[in-house]
């Protein structure tokens, strides 16, 4: 049954400020959050609405950390509700839609378990169309156009491939006589990649990856760079046959320990037979060792170049070119690679906080939209399914804003309320372990492994964080000193708010201790 509300996001919010002492402003606030999430029957406990009012004013070890960070008061909202439902223990501009950053990820993911299952799967998939018909291979020779069909998968590794590579081996081909076709039309648009504005200042690093429906590992290369008192040597992972990769100059004396990627450039210039060459330049120490891994190469020059060597390796021939392009009906499949399951992947995207494989989901989410009419654009789709399970679960969305649903967005907005409910939700779903496993945890493990480490909460937290240059958030749940378990969002909008993270840290430690000291 879906919850009724007399009051939307935008009302409670203006109450907060002109009825801040009346009972109407108690009892309309309280029944907004207690419904947030719950269907009407969580609702018996408002008859104590009126003796039991949200805490509004900030605990004072949060307030002490925001002032020294010169952040207002108002640029953060909070919000600190029992897992089981009930009287909010904080309720603190709760209402008021807030750049998220990362923590969107838990809309992303718990809509897609709710929506798709833990057991969902992508498939990316090889076919043949061959002028003979059959396109059997004859002494090993397999003549016609292969088509490389993404699905969308957002872990497709170079293993992948690799297995791919090898199943066709197996089948008897050695020499393969016909051009690859990149088949990425399970998104719409196919490259969504191009013609994009850099996000930021660092557009080669891994959280500005726009994915494709067939990103292959993530279009990264892995360098190790290895330097003497002269020179550099560079070891490039994956081994592309056609790249040679030139090392950057001057050594300096720096200290290795303090050397920032950030000032690595690379720019690559393409050579005769379809080769690369990829200049490194910038200052790097002396008798230094590091890794980095840069998002630089074109896409059809990485996977072209990763599938000609390692079909070299398993001794293989291949005469033909790469090219984009659609895969013909009546093509038959030779190959086809499942992914992990999604009951996986979600781990793989919140704990390590990922924004390509976020974004692949999103996307998959789009593709999967069942109602008319369709939408051009796969992320727009997207916004449809994840509005209307916003709809269906009874969280009011006033303000919800939506863009690619990892939160590496200057747009994407959500409320500690709004947040907070589908926390909720997420108690109550048949795929709850799986959401919450996904989850990094205090001191353990994702985003979360450095914070309360040598804490008495490690283990006890298990929160998804965010963070942009100007928002700092955490949204999840923490276990208090008496076993009771408690849904906390917090998001910090201010230009101060990496200063200010260390706030939300006191939250956490504030909801842990279980008491209601701190604050007025």
């Amino acid at each position: 049954m879906k919850a009724t509300y007399r009051y939307g996001a935008a009302q409670v919010q203006r109450q907060n400020s002109d009825m801040k002492n009346s009972r109407f402003r108690v009892l309309a606030r309280l029944s907004y959050l207690t419904h947030l999430a719950r269907p009407p029957v969580f609702a018996l406990g408002l008859c104590l609405a009126l003796a039991c009012q949200a805490q509004a004013t900030l605990p004072d070890e949060v307030r002490a950390v925001l002032q020294a960070a010169s952040v207002p008061e108002t640029s953060i909202s909070a919000l600190v509700l029992p897992a089981g439902g009930g009287i909010p223990r904080l309720a603190h501009l709760e209402a008021q839609p807030r750049s998220p950053a990362s923590t969107m990820k838990l809309v992303t993911t718990l809509v897609a378990l709710e929506e798709l299952g833990p057991n969902f799967r992508w498939n990316t998939q090889l076919f043949m169309s061959s002028p003979q018909g059959s396109g059997t291979p004859r002494w090993g020779m397999l003549r016609g156009t292969l088509y490389l069909q993404g699905g969308g998968d957002p872990n497709f590794t170079w293993d992948s491939l690799r297995h791919m590579l090898r199943s066709l081996r197996a089948q008897g081909v050695r020499h393969i006589r016909g051009d690859w076709v990149l088949d990425r039309n399970y998104f719409k648009p196919a490259r969504p990649d191009l013609g994009v504005p850099p996000f930021d200042e660092t557009p080669t690093a891994y959280y500005n990856v726009i994915p494709d429906a067939l990103l292959l590992g993530s279009n990264m290369l892995n360098l190790t760079l290895e330097s003497d008192a002269r020179t550099t040597n560079v070891i490039v992972s994956p081994p592309l046959q056609g790249l040679r990769v030139v090392a950057m100059k001057p050594l300096d004396d720096t200290d290795c320990k303090q050397w920032d990627d950030d000032t690595l450039t690379a720019t690559q210039e393409p050579k005769a037979g379809g080769r690369m060459l990829l200049r490194l330049a910038g200052p790097y120490p002396k008798n230094c060792k590091s890794s980095t891994a840069l998002n630089v190469m074109d896409r059809n020059v990485y996977i072209e170049q990763f599938v000609r060597s390692f079909w070299s390796e398993l001794g293989g021939t291949w005469q033909g070119k790469l090219l984009d392009g659609s895969t013909p009906p009546d093509a038959r499949l030779l190959v086809a690679h499942p992914s992990d399951t999604l009951g996986n992947i979600v781990k793989l995207i919140n704990k390590p906080s990922d924004n390509a494989m976020t974004r692949s989901l999103f996307m998959t989410l789009g593709e999967m939209r069942k109602t008319s009419p369709r939408l051009e654009k796969s992320t727009d789709n997207a916004v449809v399914v994840v509005n209307d399970w916003f709809d269906r679960k009874g969280i009011v969305r006033s303000g919800l804003v939506l863009d690619n649903g990892s939160g590496l967005s200057r747009s994407e907005r959500i409320s500690a309320a709004q947040m907070a409910g589908l926390l909720q939700v997420g108690l109550q779903s048949h795929w709850y372990p799986e959401f919450a496993a996904s989850l990094p945890i205090a001191g353990l493990d994702g985003t979360m492994r450095r914070r309360f480490k040598d804490s008495p909460l490690v283990g006890k937290i298990r929160i998804k964080t965010g963070t942009l240059r100007d928002t700092a958030a955490v949204a999840g749940y923490v276990r208090d000193v008496q076993g009771k378990d408690w849904v906390v969002v917090a998001f910090i909008n201010d230009d101060n708010s990496k200063l200010g993270r260390p706030a939300l840290d006191a939250l956490m430690e504030w909801v842990a201790r279980g008491d209601r000291t701190g604050g007025t």
